[in-house]
């Protein structure tokens, strides 16, 4: 591996091994976030109690675990690997993917202000983008406000009624964010309906078996409550 260095904002200078180590350190962070998936992704989840602990990542020197790795540093790595993007898209103003990565670059790095910025100027090239809308609305989860985010999550469906991260993500934020068991109920059903052959079909039956589970509603009964 290259050992070619990377000028981050401040002067800080990062190694390409650096970079990766830190790579690797934010994507156990972001593992540790929460339930919620990235719109082109689907999820991996488990129960609450059984929620994964940040581990050291391969080869990180020192054993440096994920839960050690602190709010400037992951700034710092998002600023350098975000620089070259930024550059392009002086050059490149009308390329919607652009700025959607970027967003991507602080989103991992749980520096959401500055992901709902370019996500928000990737939208406004393309409104339609139901995968950076749904990446829009869980920032805006992570940052304490459900309900802009089912707001996003309301304009994304628009565009693409049956996106499946879109509905899992509602039910998250309708379960774990509104206390809103039927919604959430309600957005898993209409998830499963819409996508009989989703690859982690188990894990959202799971979900509602736990749902129903805590509030007493009896298997096989479908929640009159739409999704939105």
């Amino acid at each position: 591996m290259s050992n070619a260095k990377v000028s981050g904002q401040g002067g800080t200078n990062w190694t390409s091994s650096q970079a990766y180590t830190m790579a690797v350190l934010c994507l156990l962070v972001g593992l540790a976030a929460g339930y919620l998936v990235r719109g082109s992704s689907a999820p991996s989840v488990a129960p609450v109690s059984q929620q994964a602990t940040p581990t050291a990542a391969p080869g990180a020197p020192g054993g440096v675990g994920a839960s050690q790795v602190s709010p400037e540093q992951m700034k710092r790595m998002a600023e350098a690997q975000a620089q070259p993007l930024l550059a392009r898209l002086k050059t490149e103003p009308n390329n919607a993917a652009l700025p959607a990565e970027i967003g991507n670059i602080y989103y991992d790095t749980q520096q959401y202000q500055e992901a709902i910025r370019y996500y928000g100027d990737s939208l406004k090239l393309n409104p339609a983008n139901a995968d950076v809308r749904t990446d829009m609305g869980t920032a805006y989860y992570y940052m304490g406000d459900s309900d802009r985010a089912l707001q996003e999550f309301n304009a994304s469906l628009k565009y693409n009624p049956t996106h499946a991260q879109t509905l899992f993500n509602m039910g998250m934020v309708k379960w774990q964010g509104k206390m809103d068991s039927a919604g959430a109920l309600a957005a898993w059903q209409q998830l499963l309906k819409a996508n009989p052959n989703y690859p982690e079909r188990a894990k959202v039956e799971e979900l509602i078996a736990q749902v129903r589970e805590h509030q007493n509603i009896p298997p096989g009964t479908t929640t009159s409550k739409a999704a939105k």
